[in-house]
């Protein structure tokens, strides 16, 4: 309430003094013009007030929102953590060639990793692996 008017009337203030060198020419004139500018300057600043209260508001909401998303994705994640887990000591277990990684390195211009974890997946056929990373 108060504050508010105060922050607003102390907006209006820096308005002015910006707004003086044009109007500082015509005398009397340019100040009874800026007496008349100042209530609207006044209404839009209550009105700038509200705005960013609307979205203080919102922004609340939406961090709860989050929250709740953040936990439901970390669930989802510590599980998908633990599968991952799984599938990579089943893929350890896959005996790759040597000369297939490099094969597959030098064709794609892949990382080691990638070439490796690619041959993995295909249970270290370097065929259906060049096929995959070639589409």
């Amino acid at each position: 309430g108060a504050r508010g008017g105060r922050m607003a009337a102390e907006g209006d203030v820096e308005l002015e003094l910006e707004t003086e060198p044009n109007g500082s020419g015509g005398g009397s004139d340019g100040a009874s013009g800026r007496a008349a500018e100042k209530p609207r300057k006044h209404d839009s600043g209550a009105a700038d007030l509200e705005r960013v209260t609307d979205y203080a508001e919102e922004k609340e909401i939406q961090s709860s929102n989050l929250e709740t998303a953040m936990s439901v994705i970390g669930d989802r994640r510590s599980r998908e953590q633990k599968a991952k887990q799984e599938r990579e000591k089943e893929l350890a277990k896959v005996t790759i060639k040597k000369e297939d990684l490099e094969l597959i390195m030098t064709e794609m211009e892949i990382s080691r990793a990638a070439a490796e974890r690619s041959l993995r997946e295909h249970m270290g056929n370097v065929v259906e692996a060049l096929i995959t990373l070639t589409n």
